[in-house]
């Protein structure tokens, strides 16, 4: 969305798309969930009377329309992209199969996951945390406008600290509002560690894989 009320900036989505080749390029698999809420939130509809299954469902297509955007930015930029879909409209991209996107991150393509999990009700968290603990992934990114977890909404509160470090149970117990609830206990039952991060500084994501301790992390506590 970048600096606009809605839609689609192509500046961020450039700029995000040169730092995922980036990441390629130092030969890091990458696999990408898009939330939707430049176009329509899900939720925000059946708020305003809309039935929250259409709603959610609106908000599914809506992650396709992103995905795309950043199929595009991607191929620009010449490095090879799959968009895979978990509600069937394989006339624009192609349906999610698990060992399909594991054999198209192993020749090196950046895989897109799109429409959520496929069913209302769940979060693009929650779509994330599957799909990384599906793929072997060993961190999720919560990429998101705070630099970490904190205290409180930093947005809000100019006492909020920053947490470098937390474990999921602390997370959970202190109802952390990063990721949803079944998001963070999926990540934690599968001992996924969750990294959360500012996707609007520019080079974080590629200076964090490369070992500097950026954000803060969630994990399991038990080393594993």
């Amino acid at each position: 969305m970048g600096e606009r009320d809605a839609g689609l900036d192509a500046r961020p989505v450039k700029r995000l798309a040169s730092e995922i080749v980036e990441l390629r390029q130092c030969g890091v698999e990458v696999g990408l969930v898009l939330g939707g809420g430049n176009i329509v939130r899900g939720a925000e509809k059946a708020a305003e009377g809309l039935d929250r299954v259409t709603g959610d469902h609106m908000g599914m297509l809506a992650t396709v329309i992103n995905a795309l955007a950043m199929q595009d930015a991607i191929e620009h930029l010449g490095q090879p992209v799959r968009v895979m879909s978990a509600l069937k409209i394989n006339q624009v991209c192609e349906d999610y199969i698990r060992r399909r996107a594991i054999r198209h991150l192993e020749k090196g393509r950046v895989v897109i996951f799109a429409a959520g999990l496929g069913n209302p009700f769940f979060t693009t968290d929650s779509a994330a945390s599957l799909r990384a603990i599906e793929i072997n992934a060993d961190l999720l990114i919560k990429a998101t406008k705070v630099d970490g977890v904190y205290t409180s909404d930093p947005m809000k509160d100019p006492a909020a600290e920053r947490i470098p470090y937390m474990t999921y149970d602390e997370a959970l117990e202190r109802r952390i509002n990063v990721m949803d609830t079944t998001a963070l206990v999926l990540c934690r039952d599968h001992h996924l560690p969750l990294r959360v991060m500012n996707v609007f500084e520019p080079g974080a994501i590629v200076r964090l894989v490369r070992g500097d301790n950026i954000g803060s992390l969630i994990d399991t506590g038990d080393g594993k």
